[in-house]
């Protein structure tokens, strides 16, 4: 560490040069980050209407979920290569079960917080369940469900950085190309580029639930 700070902390020639690998990476590092939040979410949701459909459930859900949440990135990839290989699968499929943790836990809570009378007013009105679930709950739900994405996308951007390890790290590869060559300058891009994504993607996800829960604003307001 100390031969990669002892070069210049930073050459501008290095990044013009190689904008074009950085952007590569960079799309990378999003697609990375966008199909295993995707994928998790559309895991994510049946089960957690299943666990308020069946309380019971709710508990082992959360169990198996937190257990896999609890293995480490490299073992996962350790036990996927020989099926998967050294292909992008090795990287989405633990990403993927990463997320379900946060989402199941952020929907069932979200969907269990909406008021019994708002249910009970609905189904006087003759809202059948699933109508009642699209047009009711969920926009109910939604600032805690968007809550557990923005939390899924943050912490998987992270973790991206990890499966570099497999030739599919996003921004990571620039922290190993750093560390290999023993040049400070791919380590302070990737991590300056990993903080900006992140912080942007936060935003989005803030200004999604904003837009789509605009009594909120009304709320807080008060």
């Amino acid at each position: 560490m100390a031969a990669v700070l002892a070069a210049p902390f930073i050459r501008w020639e290095w990044i013009g040069n190689n904008a074009d690998v950085i952007v590569t990476r960079l799309i990378q590092h999003l697609q990375l980050t966008a199909i295993p939040v995707v994928l998790g979410f559309l895991i994510a949701f049946p089960l957690a209407l299943l666990a308020l459909r069946y309380p019971r459930m709710y508990g082992p859900l959360l169990g198996i979920s937190g257990a896999l949440f609890t293995i480490p990135s490299l073992a996962l990839f350790v036990l996927l290569i020989p099926f998967t290989g050294l292909s992008i699968l090795t990287a989405i499929i633990p990403l993927t079960i990463y997320t379900l943790l946060i989402l199941i836990r952020n929907t069932v809570e979200g969907l269990r917080g909406i008021p019994p009378d708002v249910r009970d007013a609905a189904e006087a009105m003759g809202y059948t369940a699933g109508r009642r679930l699209l047009t009711v709950e969920l926009p109910l739900a939604l600032p805690v469900i968007i809550a557990g994405l923005r939390i899924a996308t943050v912490s998987t951007i992270g973790l991206i950085t990890v499966t570099a390890v497999i030739g599919s790290g996003g921004l990571g590869q620039l922290f190993i190309d750093g560390f290999s060559r023993r040049f400070a300058t791919p380590l302070l891009v990737g991590l300056v580029l990993s903080i900006i994504l992140a912080v942007v993607a936060d935003l989005l996800l803030l200004f999604v639930q904003r837009s789509l829960t605009p009594w909120e604003r009304g709320v807080r307001s008060r």
